[in-house]
């Protein structure tokens, strides 16, 4: 007698069984009474499900039908950040130190196509050789990106980025080796003054959960607006609304823009203005509600380091049919410092404080105020040139 199927087996037995009876049923999610549906499936297949196997399998086919099917095991480990589809057979996830074999096999390029398919899917949002690229929120704060061929030769590539929700404040930051001690002073001065500023550093460097962790300095009866492409901060604040941008349908249509939402932010009485990620014509409106009255705003922005946060506000201001010396005005007329995060290993780091002037050309002048000391992350490391000016702005002894 051979001994019983795995859940994990049964589930996979069963999924096609249960999506045929909910496609006769004409149920649209199915989920409220999917254990019946797994019992009945099961039972038309002689199998006999206890309570616990029938638990099991129902998880695993609610993650065939409406999750991540095989890669679900990794959503459920908590410190995933990414998952990586490259192939079938080549599965890769960062856990905050780098990239590594999952150790997950999805079968052929068809399942995998039809994973991201599915995934697309259940985010309203269209994947076929029409439309050969996704980019969409699923439920529980993941990111789907996703390709298929000829845009990708090789076959269907998804990457999924795991959005953990962390509500880190000063403290945390500190004790996360994030932030030097000797600065978190600096950061409540710069909040208290309702300063507007820019966290500045590259993909994955911490920016998202650095800012979240700023506003939540924010005083409690202040109204924050966050204006974001995906919803990610999560500042702990008592009074906080959130604006999400939204892709167009399938038609090309019903498109809502981040130039669309800081519009809309002005006109909701915001004591913040916050956009997630500056990165398109937004920035034009955001330094202009800078320039007029709105004080205490802030974002991020992609940049190597703070020197290079002009250039880049030049060439999204480009996008918006900004002259570059028209841009290089509002922003030194607009914000007051720039902070800068960079991923060291396992370990998000601010590096860098930057005041910022008006150049002796009218234009954008960045002077570092506060560096790190990279050889010891504790240490307040150095002042550099823009401290006096961040120290008379703000207060600073």
């Amino acid at each position: 007698m051979s001994p019983p199927a795995a859940p994990a087996v049964i589930a996979t037995q069963l999924v096609e069984r249960v999506r045929e009876q909910l496609a006769r049923r004409g149920a649209t999610s199915g989920e409220a009474d999917l254990a019946a549906q797994v019992r009945a499936a099961a039972a038309a297949r002689g199998i006999v499900l206890g309570v616990d196997d029938l638990l099991d399998v129902v998880a695993g086919v609610r993650a065939e039908l409406w999750g991540l099917g095989p890669l679900s095991p990794l959503l459920e480990d908590p410190e995933v950040t990414d998952i990586l589809v490259n192939g079938p057979g080549e599965v890769v996830v960062d856990r905050g130190d780098g990239l590594h074999p999952a150790g997950i096999d999805l079968g052929r390029e068809a399942d995998v196509r039809a994973l991201a398919v599915r995934l697309a899917a259940s985010a309203g949002r269209r994947l076929d050789e029409a439309a050969p690229w996704v980019d969409a929120r699923l439920s529980g704060g993941v990111r789907l990106h996703a390709v298929l061929p000829p845009v990708s030769p090789e076959g269907t590539r998804i990457s999924l980025r795991v959005l953990r929700g962390r509500d880190l404040d000063l403290p945390g930051l500190v004790r996360a080796g994030t932030l030097p001690p000797r600065w978190a002073p600096v950061f409540r001065a710069l909040l208290g003054a309702r300063a507007s500023f820019l966290v500045s550093g590259g993909t994955g460097a911490g920016k998202t959960t650095l800012l979240g962790a700023l506003l939540s300095l924010a005083a409690p009866s202040e109204r924050l607006v966050l204006v974001e492409d995906v919803c990610e901060l999560a500042p702990r604040h008592p009074h906080v609304v959130r604006l999400e941008a939204r892709h167009a349908n399938v038609e090309g249509r019903g498109a809502v823009t981040l130039e669309d939402l800081v519009r809309q932010a002005l006109r909701m009485r915001p004591d913040r203005i916050v956009v997630g990620e500056c990165r398109g014509a937004e920035v034009r409106d955001l330094l202009a509600a800078l320039n007029t009255g709105h004080a205490g705003g802030c974002g991020t922005v992609h940049a190597n380091t703070c020197a290079d946060v002009p250039a880049r506000l030049e060439a999204l201001g480009c996008m918006a049919g900004l002259q570059p010396v028209a841009v290089r005005v509002q922003a030194a007329a607009a914000l007051d410092a720039v902070i800068h995060v960079r991923r060291d290993g396992a370990v998000r780091r601010v590096t860098e404080v930057a005041a910022v002037a008006r150049a002796g050309d009218g234009g954008l002048d960045l002077l570092t105020a506060l560096r790190a000391d990279p050889a010891d992350r504790g240490a307040a490391g150095e002042l550099g040139p823009g401290w006096p000016l961040l120290a008379e702005r703000f207060g600073l002894p």
